[in-house]
């Protein structure tokens, strides 16, 4: 079985909207914002890029990656890499023709499907919406964190509210960086 992997840039209080400067959000760009870059930190970005051999996004997310990232030389490997949308209205026709293989799935039972596949695994940027629905359906197996230490009150959170049974997660990498940025991974346990 294929590792489903959800990587993202939260807020201290969960917040995972906008970090790169998305339009149309109050706090939008908040990675740039008063915290110092420390290369250091972006260690794991880089090591995903060379662990993962398929990248899992929502529409809306799709939507925001697609126009920039296949012309950007630090995002080169994910153009060589199948790309699956979860999304019930994107059209083929709206694929971008630049970034390789891309493949709409319609449910989460062709997620649950493709991890059922041979290869490695699967890395999920973005994509809120879909993280919920992942999580509550029990599909993503690790969680690759960058917290930053801000507070952004509203705006769109990593975690689902659903009520539910506790998740355990074990704490497999921990660092903290001079700039107040900690990496957090975590497998779920099942």
């Amino acid at each position: 079985m294929r590792t489903l992997i959800s990587t993202a840039f939260i807020s201290l209080d969960g917040v995972v909207e906008a970090p790169g400067g998305e339009p149309g959000y109050r706090n939008s760009g908040w990675t740039f914002k008063g915290v110092e870059f420390v290369p250091e930190a972006f260690e794991i970005k880089e090591r995903e890029q060379k662990e993962s051999t398929a990248i899992l996004m929502g529409r809306t997310s799709y939507e925001a990656f697609s126009p920039v990232w296949p012309d950007m030389p630090e995002f080169s490997h994910y153009k060589t890499l199948p790309k699956y949308v979860v999304s019930t209205t994107l059209t083929a026709d709206a694929l971008v023709s630049n970034w390789g293989d891309t493949t709409i799935l319609r449910a989460l039972d062709e997620v649950a499907a493709l991890k059922e596949t041979e290869g490695g695994p699967i890395i999920v940027h973005g994509s809120a919406a879909l993280n919920h629905a992942l999580s509550d359906a029990g599909l993503i197996d690790r969680y690759h964190l960058l917290v930053y230490p801000l507070l952004l009150g509203a705006g769109k959170r990593l975690f689902s509210t659903t009520d539910k049974d506790t998740q355990q997660l074990k704490l497999v990498e921990q660092e903290a960086y001079s700039n107040g940025v900690q990496k957090a991974v975590f497998d779920v346990v099942r």
